[in-house]
């Protein structure tokens, strides 16, 4: 007969409760990890510029000064 005590079965569901919350754990972490990275890779790809976009070219014309008093007429 293999019957265990009050105290040997109390270590025995301690340890196993243990061991549960440690595999719920290591579960939660990979979840995390995996999301992680979903999220990572989603915005590398989103900041990749689209092939064939516009470019903008900004430039500032200078005009020639004219001396103070004095008039232009076309």
């Amino acid at each position: 007969m293999n019957a265990l005590s009050p105290l040997e079965r109390q270590a025995r569901r301690r340890q196993r409760r243990r061991q549960e919350l440690v595999r719920w754990g290591i579960r939660a972490a990979v979840i995390l990890v995996v999301f992680a990275l979903g999220i990572a890779l989603g915005e590398a790809l989103h900041d990749n510029p689209k092939p064939g976009g516009s470019i903008t070219l900004e430039r500032t014309v200078s005009l020639p000064t004219v001396p103070p008093g004095s008039t232009i007429t076309p």
